[in-house]
């Protein structure tokens, strides 16, 4: 096997990628490999890989029972877990029991046969390795991360989740969850079981152990789990209580030479390892790769100590990923992997690092030993990054550096100066190249000529022209020369790398006077004395010149594909003949020797053709990738290949000397050891360098193409996979596959997307599982075809159809037989240069239509013609007018065009070339094109084009693109063109249609018509819509709409109780100042009413002078003074603000009779309206209009059924109970002349006095309900009859709706106004006239139904008896006989109508007063006085006659009678 190595990288993002067994044995998941480490404190080596998965390994855990710690497990990115013996390196058993990714795997500490995995969906699976079982749980949908399984109990396992749960379940339950501990915010990465069973090792608060004794005294003891968390915390939970006991919060360590930014997020994994026998101490990744020990039983902030502390350079310098130690010759290790590609084994007593293992992240592409630097080893790698490997170096075995300044890309090749010690060259994927000193930290120096594709080699050779002239005067003795994709070899000035390369196939077609194109350069190599060198070419010619004039020498033209390599024989040979040996290798498996010695020796004067070699290698399965001469050997040669061997060979004896097989895919480069000549390095596409002893290997010959087949196996049992969004990076197993030995040194990019271990970053490779088979950059080495078809994966996906040819004729021509074509070129040789042509060859047509192309413009006409004949019968009408226009018939071009409607940009842009008025038909024509394919825009466009102004705003309003249109009129025309204004009109029609009223109104603003605007806005009728339109139209002038858009929103915003919004909008129109009052009115009168809680609404918004006042103060009292106050309005007032103006237009606001349909709030406003207008009488000294006034105020409420709420009017209009004192404050008492203020007056008191008669009788209720005077509980049934009467149904003495209670012995008012004796008779008859009303409906409604002869099927039978008794109890009433009988109805129905005309003719007779202005029902007065005078209340004699009295004359009504019979008898 192999004597040293560097494995790949460890992958990165998994929680569990690495462990050690108790003998020493490391291993880590690398890609789709595990590699076997074998670790002690002193060294390491790579002993063995576990080769077999396909995807990328996710987890990877040993088994750590005596005797089977041999045994290990690991799981994969295609859901795969696999058994392994780490000693035979074989696989045991494959359980595919996941469907998605698994993420974690653990070996139980406890069982020895339990392992449990965990995946993406949330699925965890019990494996038991001993019988193959498997069981799967479900314990939560979410993401799992890591899981680790319990060292004390076997069936309990920890599982953490990317959201930051983590669940604690038993297996042995069915996966049952026993705790869900809840803390962290964001993923999980690491979970550690404490070593020491049990909770008390790490309390000190007194309160917390007890909690504990009292648990661990049962059964279950318990134990500590660390977690490790991206929310950078590690927390201790305990298992038996299910929560957290500590919170550690990560340090930020500042590193030597940088400060921690804070406001710059870290990245961080947060790997969290208890190691054995240490319950106290736990070992946590930090930021930045640091390794911290926290000490948790220690007090104070600083609970960490920091590893590698001792001396600088020990710690890793990225973040670190998994941590796991082993106990070995009495001293306990721990081992780290991080992204920093490093593996550093610790001393867990001193905190020092014993040793670091590089790995590499990307195929190893170049490696070459100094030939100055004994043993000094250079790697270009494809992660970026060069690697110089002191070889030779006896205290640390991997004695490495790592550079990556300047690179960007993948380092795809390296050369050695031949002189000057350190001094390096690089090339990279992206064209760079540049030059490092390795003894120096400088970055390196850069090649300001770049290449366009990934260089292929480098070589350090003597100047050549330009760079060689002037080359005793201190010019360099090297120069560095680049050979790179796109076939072009350049020279670079090392002591001027600034400066610009010269390209050195100028001076090869200089010296060499060659006309003809030189083939793309792939390869070239210096011979060791300077004076010849040999360049590669993509045809597989080898070019040999001569220095410094580049003269060719010779051509071997023995390969047929790429050259890959070429190397020349070392010249410190022995024997001088051996000095010109050159090995080449291709994309094809021989590699070839030439001897050019006489050559050389002796240059011949024309180059030479070699076609025969020297020696003829075979054995190799596939292409051949880099090979080197033993420098201690004669004649013995390494090569190696993408059958992934090295072959060592004699080619003197043309014999195979050994095989090497170590690498698990192809090997892509070689170097002999400088020191030992038995030893050889190999770096491959598997990311690992190794190093082989020749006489240690078994094979002798490369494998006879079983190494192929089985590559290609792999590759069909593997397809493409998608990508996959994942962290864990990684690529699928399977060798890629090479068609024919030729896929295309574009490759590479495919290849480089595969390396692994990497994340999108400006120092790292992107990982992700490739989508395309991998290939290395030797196969590269194509056409320049090929690279452009090669440079983007999977083009066959994106394959376009071949387009037409312009010329199919004259092309099929080209596809006869090859005598035929051979025939071709000797007839138009003879055309050409013979003055007698061929008879019947006439280039251009019939069977030489094909010539036309190579001969005079007379054929080419003819040939075209023929063309366009073929074009027009396949229908192909686009390419004859692209004949047509190359043959300079233009117009005919257009004219085809437009009859096929084929018109297009390209043809419109040459159109002027035929004049102004083809050009002017064919825009036109190309317009109505585009108007029939929707593209009015551009259609619009090419009518301006030809200053068709007007047409084309036609066009675009045509087709409703009113907003283009307005900016196409308002760019080209004037201010007042007609047509905008009707623009904007028709864009507002349809914009108001549809809804759109603030745009609408902007056109109509835009076309001067503000009213129409406003009215627009308005319709929307909301308060934001009325108010701007208000605004809107008082800016424009509009002053009447203004008024009422502003007095509609007032009111809207009245009604939902916006006091000041609805001040605010009318006070921008000074001329609505009265209906400002009217608000004002309204605002304290819902003030003062809510205040005395007769109502309960809450407002919006109010006005500080609103809040009411005492009891005391008389409602028009407080309206006075705010109008005087706010509004300026008072009797002394003139102009607009006098009252007499402001009433004359108050007077014309509408006022409707009331009715019990309005809702309070409009009852609210309509009686604060006659308010209003009897505050301004008042103002007026007109007493009449004001009484009046005030009684419709009262009367709104009144009639529309709020009995209270007028009730509380009252008491606020006149607080001392006297209409004829409007004012104390202002002194003012009402005196009335004519007889109908005297009749509002009268009616108004009388209202007064009925509130004052009803609070005595329910504060005698009271006291009855209470218990006090006993006789008066016999007259309940008439008093709730009676409230029946007053409050329409309700009654106020059960349910108490008026609180105002007084208490006396005597009425302590004049009761004689209520029993107004015109008034009673008045309401006698009104009362009458409504019962006949009603009996007649009734008798018109049963005759109506008699003369039917039945009841409607839909009635109830019921109605009419229901009717007949009500008519029956109506006639009772008026002493008629029983209205059953039909004889009886006639006569009823004459005497009713009698009775209603005499009524009504009383009625007429009363005067109008009494009618407008009535009082409150006298005979229920009567009742009420009568009851209260029964109730021990002092009601004069006389008053109480005159009561009786009325009660005999017109209580006619058989409920009042029944009431009044026990005062009456």
């Amino acid at each position: 096997m192999h004597e040293r190595s560097l494995p790949a990288s460890p992958n990165w993002y998994c929680s569990r990628c690495s462990d050690v067994n108790s003998s020493g044995l490391l291993g880590v998941g690398a890609r789709n490999i595990i590699y076997l480490i074998d670790v002690s404190a002193s060294s390491c080596r790579v002993v063995g890989e576990l080769v077999g998965h396909k995807d990328v390994v996710s987890g990877f855990s040993f088994c750590q029972h005596a005797g089977q710690s041999h045994l290990c497990v690991s799981s994969c990115n295609d859901g795969s877990v696999r058994f392994w013996d780490s000693d035979s390196k074989v696989l045991i058993k494959e359980h595919a029991a996941h469907q998605t990714p698994v993420t974690a795997v653990h070996w139980s500490p406890v069982d020895k046969n339990l392992v449990v995995s965990g995946d993406e969906k949330g699925i965890v699976v019990c494996h038991w390795h001993h019988t193959g079982d498997t069981a799967s749980f479900f314990p939560e949908p979410r993401t799992i991360f890591c899981l680790t399984c319990s060292p004390h109990t076997w069936s309990t396992v920890a599982v953490g989740y990317k959201d930051g749960m983590i669940v604690l379940i038993d297996v042995s339950k069915k996966g049952e969850v026993m705790h869900r501990l809840r803390g962290h915010d964001d993923e999980i990465h690491s979970l550690a079981w404490s070593p020491l069973a049990g909770e008390d090792t790490l309390y000190s608060r007194p309160e917390d152990s007890e909690a504990t004794s009292g648990v661990s005294a049962g059964d279950e003891r318990g134990c500590y789990l660390a977690s490790g968390s991206k929310d950078q915390t590690v927390r201790i939970w305990s298992s038996v209580r299910g929560k957290g006991v500590m919170t550690l919060k990560l340090p930020y360590v500042k590193k030597r030479g940088s400060a921690v930014d804070p406001g710059v997020k870290e990245r961080l994994w947060l790997h969290v390892h208890w190691p054995k026998g240490r319950p106290t101490q736990l070992v946590s990744s930090c930021f930045s790769g640091e390794l911290v020990m926290w000490d948790l039983t220690r007090t104070g902030k600083q609970k960490w100590t920091l590893f590698g502390a001792s001396s600088e350079g020990q710690n890793h310098n990225r973040i670190i990923f998994n941590v796991t130690s082993v106990h070995l010759q009495d001293r306990e290790l721990l081992i780290s992997t991080s992204m920093d590609r490093e593996i550093k084994c610790w001393d867990l007593a001193s905190l020092d690092c014993c040793w670091t293992l590089p790995t590499l992240g990307g195929f190893v592409y170049a490696l070459t030993f100094s030939p100055v630097g004994a043993g000094c080893l250079a790697l270009g790698v494809g992660d970026n990054m060069i690697r110089v490997w002191n070889t030779l170096t006896t205290q640390n075995q991997y004695d490495t550096r790592t550079f990556w300044q300047g690179i960007k890309s993948k380092v795809t090749a390296l050369a050695w100066h031949p002189k000057k010690e350190g001094s390096l060259s690089f090339g990279t994927d992206d064209g760079k190249v540049g030059v490092y000193d390795v003894f120096s930290n400088k970055p390196p120096q850069i090649s300001s000529s770049y290449h366009r594709k990934t260089v292929y080699t480098l070589a350090w050779g003597p100047p050549v022209p330009p760079m060689s002239f002037g080359a005793a005067g201190g010019k360099p003795s090297y120069s560095l020369y680049s050979c790179a994709g796109e076939g072009v070899i350049l020279q670079h000035d090392p002591s001027k790398l600034s400066g610009e390369a010269s390209d050195i196939d100028k001076l090869i077609r200089d010296t060499n006077d060659i006309k003809h194109k030189l083939s793309p350069h792939t390869d070239l190599s210096w011979k060791p004395d300077g004076k010849v060198v040999a360049i590669g070419n993509e045809d597989g010619c080898i070019d040999v010149y001569q220095a410094p004039s580049l003269k060719l020498l010779c051509s071997i033209q023995q390969h047929h594909k790429i050259i890959n390599t070429l190397r020349w024989h070392h010249d410190h040979s022995a024997l001088p003949e051996l000095h010109c040996l050159l090995a080449s290798g291709s994309s094809n498996a021989t590699v070839y020797v030439h001897d050019l010695r006489s050559i050389i020796e002796n240059p011949p004067e024309s180059p030479a053709v070699l076609t025969e070699p020297y020696r003829r290698l075979c054995g190799h399965t596939a292409k051949i990738t880099g090979m080197a001469w033993s420098p201690h050997h004669d004649t013995r040669l390494v090569t190696v290949s993408y059958d992934g061997t090295a072959q060592v060979w004699d080619v003197l004896q043309t014999a195979a000397v050994s095989n090497y097989r170590g690498h698990v895919g192809y090997v892509l480069c070689v170097d002999w050891s400088p020191v030992d000549p038995d030893v050889i390095w190999t770096g491959g596409k598997d990311f690992t360098l190794q190093e082989w002893r020749v006489s240690k290997q078994e094979f002798t010959n490369p494998p006879k193409g079983k190494k192929m087949v089985d590559l290609k196996e792999k590759m069909k049992a593997n397809p493409k996979q998608k990508r996959k969004n994942k962290k864990v990076s990684g690529v699928g197993g399977a060798p890629p596959l090479e068609v024919n030995g030729e896929t295309g040194r574009g490759g590479q990019k495919a290849v480089m997307e595969q390396e692994l271990s990497g994340e999108d970053e400006e120092d790292e490779v992107s990982s992700t599982n490739s989508p395309v088979p991998p290939a290395t950059f030797e196969m590269q080495r194509k056409s320049s075809t090929a690279l452009k078809s090669k440079d983007k994966p999977d083009l066959n996906l994106l394959k376009k159809k071949k387009p037409r040819s312009m010329l199919p004729i004259s092309t099929s021509m080209d596809h006869r037989p090859k005598e035929d074509l051979l025939q071709d070129c000797i007839n138009l040789a003879s055309v050409k240069h013979s003055k007698a042509p061929p008879a019947g060859c006439v280039p251009g047509r019939g069977e030489h239509i094909h010539l036309g192309l190579f001969s005079d413009r007379e054929a080419l006409y003819r040939m075209l013609e023929a063309e366009e004949e073929g074009h027009v019968e396949a229908g192909h009408y686009d390419s004859v007018v692209y004949l047509r226009l190359w043959s300079g018939d233009l117009e005919g071009a257009l004219q085809l065009a437009t009859e096929r409607g084929e018109l297009n940009d390209h043809l419109l842009s040459i159109a002027p070339m035929a004049g102004f008025e083809v050009w002017s038909r064919t825009v036109e024509a190309f317009v109505k094109q585009l108007c029939l394919q929707e593209l009015y825009l551009k259609a619009a466009s090419h009518l301006l084009s030809i200053n068709k102004l007007y047409e084309a705003v036609d066009l675009l309003r045509s087709h409703k693109l009113y907003r283009e249109a307005i900016a196409l009129v308002k760019a080209r025309l004037p201010a007042d063109e007609p047509v905008l204004k009707e623009l904007y009109t028709c864009w507002a029609a349809v914009l108001e249609k549809d809804g759109h009223f603030s745009a609408a109104a902007k056109c109509y603003l835009a076309a001067d018509a503000s009213f129409d605007a406003a009215k627009v806005i308005a319709r929307k009728n909301d308060v934001p819509s009325l108010r701007t339109a208000a605004s809107l139209a008082r800016i424009s002038g509009e002053v009447a709409l203004a008024q009422s858009l502003a007095l509609r929103c007032a009111k809207d915003l009245a009604a939902a109780l916006d006091w000041v919004g609805a001040q605010d909008v009318l006070s921008t129109q000074e001329s609505l100042l009265v209906h400002r009052l009217h608000l004002c009115v309204t605002e304290l009168l819902a003030a003062m009413l809510a205040d005395s809680q007769v109502v309960s609404q809450s407002c919006v918004s109010s006005h500080p002078w609103a809040s009411p006042g005492g009891r005391h103060i008389c409602i028009q009292d407080k309206v006075r003074d705010v109008w005087e106050q706010q509004f300026e309005v008072s009797q002394k007032s003139a102009g607009h603000r006098s009252a007499g103006a402001l009433l004359q237009e108050l007077k014309s606001v509408e006022s409707p009779p009331p009715t019990a349909n309005v809702p309070f709030r409009q009852v609210q406003l309509y009686s604060s309206l006659h308010l209003t207008r009897a505050v301004l009488s008042w103002l007026l000294d007109d007493d009449g209009q004001l009484i009046k006034e005030l009684w419709k105020a009262v009367a709104w409420l009144r009639d529309a059924g709020h009995l209270c709420v007028s009730a509380e009017l009252c008491r606020l209009l006149f607080p001392d109970g006297d209409v004829s004192v409007c004012s104390r404050k202002h002194s003012k008492t009402l005196h009335h002349t004519d007889e109908e203020a005297k009749a509002a007056a009268s009616s108004l008191q009388a209202f007064i006095l009925y509130q004052h008669l009803y609070e005595h009788w329910w504060s005698i209720s009271t006291q009855i309900r209470n218990g006090v005077p006993l006789s008066a509980a016999d007259s309940s049934p008439a008093d709730k009859g009676k409230d029946k009467m007053l409050n329409g149904g309700t009654s106020e003495s059960e349910e108490s709706v008026c609180p105002a209670t007084r208490r006396s012995d005597k009425l302590d008012f004049d009761a004689s106004l209520l029993l107004s004796e015109r008034h009673a008779a008045c309401q006698a008859f009104q009362r009458s006239v409504r019962e006949i009303q009603e009996r007649l409906a009734a008798m018109v409604l049963q005759h109506s139904r008699a003369q039917g002869g039945q009841l409607d099927s839909g009635e109830k039978e019921a109605d009419a008896p229901t009717q007949m008794s009500t008519t029956r109890q109506s006639s009772d009433s008026q002493g008629s006989a029983d209205a059953g009988q039909r004889p009886e109805d006639q006569e009823t129905l004459l005497s009713l109508s009698a009775k209603m005309s005499e009524h009504q003719k009383q009625l007429a007779d009363l005067p109008d007063t009494i009618k407008m202005y009535p009082h409150p029902d006298v005979v229920e007065c009567c009742l009420v006085l009568l009851h209260l005078s029964k109730a021990s209340l002092s009601v004069s004699e006389s008053l109480q006659d005159e009561a009786k009295g009325l009660l005999h004359k017109y209580a006619t009504n058989p409920s009042v009678l029944k009431a009044s019979q026990r005062f009456l008898t």
